[in-house]
């Protein structure tokens, strides 16, 4: 689906105008510059609504019709969940699993240069690290600490200007040894994360 139709089922379950949540849904598909199969879905997770999308458009805002809409809720219900057929909505860590042809070896160093050197601001460490945090796995901070990440959502977040310089990585690092999963294929099997969801659905059936 495309961010047109996700506004439209926010609308239909909302109120408002298909403006009112267009901008939302077109950053949480805004990755598909990036890579343009299913693997673009690394903001199809809860950590891209906690560390991207709410602290660019907060956690709640008033539609075209006066009312209160929560962000993490539209978020989940009207864009998430739908691109997974409803059936679970993966982590952070099933996309940086698929991350198996990354080349280890001096991966640590380059990205502690990369933050000297691009991150100038001790307050962006956090978001920078958020990956890290979540997942465990060093490789994850290529998915901060990129050109996409530092010109284009650092800047719509407030938290930095954009930088003229040439980067030593772009998000094609990660993207394009990226295995494609049949999880990240509209929902067609169930990821690493949601395992015991798909059992406990079998049982009952």
């Amino acid at each position: 689906m495309n961010p047109i139709q996700h506004a439209r089922i926010s609308q239909k379950r909302r109120g408002g105008e298909l403006e009112d949540y267009l901008g939302i849904h077109a950053l949480i598909d805004s990755t598909k510059m990036l890579c343009t199969d299913n693997r673009h879905r690394i903001l199809h997770t809860f950590w891209g609504v906690q560390e991207v999308i709410l602290p660019i458009f907060g956690h709640h805002f008033q539609n075209s019709a006066g009312q209160s809409i929560e962000v993490k809720d539209l978020c989940e219900k009207d864009h998430l969940l739908v691109d997974f057929h409803h059936r679970f909505i993966p982590t952070l860590a099933d996309f940086v699993s698929a991350m198996q042809d990354i080349p280890a070896q001096g991966l640590a160093k380059r990205l502690e240069q990369f933050h000297a050197d691009v991150i100038d601001d001790p307050r962006l460490s956090a978001t920078l690290l958020s990956p890290l945090a979540v997942t465990g796995q060093l490789k994850s901070l290529l998915i901060t600490h990129n050109s996409w990440f530092i010109n284009s959502i650092l800047p719509m977040m407030g938290k930095a200007d954009a930088k003229f310089i040439e980067f030593d990585i772009t998000p094609a690092m990660f993207f394009n040894p990226m295995r494609f999963e049949l999880w990240m294929d509209n929902g067609a099997v169930f990821p690493p994360s949601a395992q015991k969801l798909q059992h406990m659905q079998s049982f009952a059936e």
